[in-house]
This record gives structure tokens, sequence and C-alpha cells, in this order.
């Protein structure tokens, strides 16, 4: 197995609120320098800076010039990064490259959003035309509007075509909010139980209320090193062994033969083969779970179980705390909140560090990371270890 390629060696958030906090520039200011007082460095010591706002968000909500806010100057990478859902892991993969070719020595990725205003709900901010099919106004025409839309008919196929029922893929939202339980920042820690589920509302059918992520104004970010610089680090160091991207149009509009396959599939080949290391070796899984369909689809693409088989593993308790492969252990975007790609890269340097408290698990030697966006269009990966060399 590989030698590790980079270093996470600092963590910082803002507030975290479903009210308004302030816009999301002031808060993504407020995390990176949180982030870099974590890596126990000062401003002057980072040397880049990536920047990545939510693709519904106004445009220029995190401007270039936000470097000023937090006080940096003699940058040599700067850039706004967008790849929906997998932008977050883009990040911290340029920024890996950026360090190893020399262009850059450490470099503060940050993610902010502030969706929600005074009077309005989470659902309100994500009711956009869902792109499908690339025809301009074709989805709207049929009334199918918000992520939730779309992902609710890959979910009804998945559920026919492998004949998993409603009772199976509840057993998703209810081991994330087992987990949200042990997390003393997670914002939904009331438990959910099968009868809770039933009783939600419908968003599209078969989503309900409880499958989608739980929005937040809020950012959080993360200081990316070098290998060798990491020995300096106030906190242990979270390894990058692996990196991985893949992109594709979605299936059934393409005409395959495996309609059901994602552009993870492919993100899931580069991570691997990077890392040299394959997904028996995986102990502990941090997905980016908009949806509960989300995650089923991940451990598939990733080779964690079968084809048809994510649902019925999960319904299995082997996700859940105490289970043989834990998933979202801060409780996901379902139960701990949604700040994409940065809920789960958080929960897993976090859980590197061995900083999880009562969630914390023992066996943390190997971590995936995903992120995806659109309708599973767009994919990125990472593993990440607290050790310096796997195997």
């Amino acid at each position: 197995m590989s030698g590790a390629l980079s270093s996470i060696v600092g963590l910082g958030k803002s507030g975290l609120s479903r009210s308004p906090i302030g816009s999301a520039r002031c808060l993504a200011a407020a995390a990176v320098q949180d982030a870099i007082a974590n890596a126990g460095l000062e401003v002057e010591g980072i040397d880049g800076l990536l920047i990545n706002q939510s693709s519904l968000a106004p445009a220029g909500s995190l401007p270039l010039q936000m470097m000023d806010d937090i006080g940096f100057s003699g940058l040599r990478l700067l850039s706004q990064m967008e790849g929906k859902g997998a932008s977050v892991l883009q990040m911290v993969q340029l920024a890996t490259m950026a360090i190893r070719q020399g262009m850059a020595s450490t470099v503060a990725c940050v993610f902010a959003d502030a969706p929600l205003v005074a009077g309005q709900g989470g659902g309100q901010s994500y009711q956009n035309e869902a792109p499908l099919t690339g025809i301009a106004g074709w989805e709207g025409q049929y009334g199918l509007y918000g992520p939730a839309a779309s992902y609710a008919l890959a979910t009804q196929r998945y559920m026919h075509d492998f004949q998993v029922t409603e009772l199976q893929l509840a057993q998703y939202p209810i081991a994330c909010r087992k987990w949200a339980a042990l997390n003393p920042a997670a914002l939904l820690h009331k438990p959910l139980d099968l009868e809770g589920y039933l009783a939600s509302r419908y968003i599209a059918e078969p989503i309900r209320l409880f499958d989608c992520a739980y929005p937040v104004n809020g950012a959080i970010a993360v200081i990316v090193s070098s290998v060798e610089a990491a020995a300096d680090s106030p906190h242990p160091p979270v390894y990058v062994h692996g990196m991985g991207q893949g992109h594709s149009t979605i299936r059934r509009l393409a005409g395959v033969a495996d309609e059901h396959q994602t552009a993870g599939s492919l993100a899931a080949q580069g991570v691997f083969r990077m890392a040299g290391a394959s997904p028996a070796d995986v102990t502990l899984c941090e997905l980016y779970d908009a949806f509960s369909f989300c995650a089923v689809a991940a451990l598939e693409d990733y080779g964690l179980c079968a084809r048809g088989e994510g649902a019925v593993f999960i319904a299995s308790s082997a996700t859940s705390p105490g289970g043989r492969l834990p998933v979202n252990t801060g409780g996901g975007h379902l139960a701990s909140y949604y700040m994409q790609g940065m809920t789960p890269l958080e929960e897993a340097v976090v859980q590197a560090r061995g900083h999880g408290a009562a969630r914390q698990v023992a066996a943390n030697d190997l971590i995936l990371v995903n992120g995806s966006g659109g309708r599973l269009e767009y994919h990125a990966a990472l593993l990440l270890s607290p050790h310096l060399k796997l195997g």
C-alpha cells in the first residue's frame, strides 16, 4: 500500500444555525480563521485558499476578495471550486496536488452557505428546476422541481428493480439518528423509529421528510499541508492516501446496461488504485447523503456491498453504532447538518484524530469519504487515515 500524499492539519467552523447568523462570506472567514488556529498556525503561514459556495447560492456569495476578509496577502494559490456536491473533496485534491508540485505549502479549503432566511423553511431553499435532460424548461413543464424530485425517480426505480421495501429504506435515517444521539454538535438528537419515519410526509414519493438533508447556515474549513509539516501539528494529523473523481451522465438517459451504476464507480477505481487499497480494507465510511438513497448507491458503487444489496446491508444494522461498517458516525446530512461535502469530511477528520468521544469508532484505520452532486453525475472521493503508511 502507498504512503501518504498530504495531511489535513486544521479543522474549523463558524456557528451553525437554522436562523440567519450572517452572510456566507462572513461565516467562511470565521471558519478559516478557526481552522488556522486549530492547526497551530498564523494567517501568514497560509499561502493557498480554495473556496466553494453552494451552486444554488447567489453568484459572488464567496468572492475571491474574501482573502482580504481573512487577512491573507501574497497567496500562491487562489481559486473558486465548482463541482456540485463533489466540490469540497475536489478542493482537498487540488490542494494536495499543488503542495506536491511546490505551488503552495499550506492551503485553506472552505465551504460556506446561508440558505435559510427568516420565515422560510429549509425545503424552500432548494426548489430549483431539476435539470435531468439538458432540455431547457422541460422539467419545469412537468413539475419536476428540487433535488428531491429527481432523487425520488432514482429511488423508485431502485426499489422496484431490487424489491426494496419502504421499511428497509427507513433504516438508513433511523441509523443516522442513532449516530446523531452520540454527537453533541448534531442538530437532530431526537430518536427516530419506524413509526415516526412512516408518519413523516412525502416530499416526493418515496422520499419522505426524514430522508432529506437538514440545511443550516454556516461554514466549515480544513487546512491541508505537506506530510512533513504535519509533524508540527498540535492535533493528530489526518493523512490523505487516495484521491479519485468520476463524472458521467445519468445512466438511464444514456441507454447503458447497468442503469443503477453511477460515476461513483469511476471515482472508486481511482481512489483505491492510488492508495493501493481495496474496499475490503475500508473500516469506516463518511458518505455524502443529501438523501437516504445517496448512501445506498455509494455503498454499492464503491464496492462495499453488491449491486442491489445496499438497502438490505443497512437494514441489517451493519452501518449503525456497533455495526461492522460504521457509516456517517456524526449523523450525516440527515441528522447532523447539511454543510454539503464538508459534513462528511469534518466527521472523517474527527474520527481519524480520535476525537469522536461517545461516537468514536475503534477501527479508524482507513476512512472512505465521498462527495456527489447533480443526481449522482458528479463524484469525488478520498481515502484518509491517521497512519502515515497503510498496511
